[in-house]
């Protein structure tokens, strides 16, 4: 077999892709989704909340994008992050670069963020993981970036015990899973789901073992071509390059 010269691999080597992101849909019982499929310390996944230059919430994909534009970054992937309370303020744990905005909130009752077992994404280096919330608190863990919200949609393969497959509760619905090869998939539904069907999607066709919900109705994403955010958001994860 002939042998490439040192320029010749140079040029293949640096056509390689800079990122491994995908994002694209998936179809699973008669439902659409939109996936992004996300590999971590390959590409480079953030969590934002204010802007530095204003202290206010970046609030859209848009003016995050702008902000990224300014740093000569492009924003391929965004999408929410999990739930949050008025004024736009994370209303659970937000790590950004290593530093905590929000405290871990450890609340038993209060709407979908407490129905227990909720928990957390994290993501540090090329690892990252969806932990219950009182697990992750005793772990003691130093992640870069991390969102809590609630409930927990799958826990070591385990469909939340609240979730039925009867269930009535129809809506969009947004979440983050860790899956087999440590790859990190959000997906935001394009239409109305129950708990139980979001959370079988997770596990039995993206290969989640591990996946949080993010939020309901409001969710979004966006991409270079696309954009279907309708109302502004606290916590907004990104990938660009």
């Amino acid at each position: 077999m002939p042998r490439l010269s040192p320029i010749l691999c140079l040029l293949v080597l640096g056509s390689a892709p800079a990122t491994a992101l995908t994002v694209k849909p998936v179809v699973a019982g008669g439902t659409l989704y939109t996936v992004a499929t996300v590999t971590p310390g390959r590409d480079d996944l953030r969590l934002h909340w204010r802007n530095p230059t204003t202290s206010a919430p970046y609030a859209t994909f848009a003016q995050l994008g702008a902000r990224l534009e300014k740093e000569g970054r492009t924003l391929l992937f965004a999408t929410n992050s999990g739930i949050y309370a008025p004024g736009l303020k994370p209303l659970g744990l937000h790590i950004e670069g290593g530093r905590t905005l929000t405290p871990l909130n450890l609340a038993r009752s209060g709407g979908n963020f407490a129905l227990r077992p909720n928990g957390v994404f994290w993501i540090k280096g090329s690892r990252a993981g969806v932990m219950e919330t009182d697990a992750y608190r005793r772990a003691r863990l130093t992640p870069t970036y991390a969102t809590q919200s609630g409930p927990l949609l799958v826990q070591g393969g385990q469909l939340h015990p609240a979730f039925n497959k009867g269930g009535t509760s129809f809506k969009l619905r947004s979440g983050v899973g860790v899956c087999k090869g440590g790859q990190v998939r959000f997906a935001v539904s394009a239409g109305p789901v129950n708990f139980y069907t979001f959370a079988t999607f997770f596990r039995d066709t993206l290969g989640c073992p591990d996946a949080l919900y993010l939020d309901g109705s409001i969710s979004a994403y966006a991409t270079p071509d696309r954009n279907t955010q309708l109302a502004g958001f606290a916590g907004i994860w990104s990938v660009s390059r």
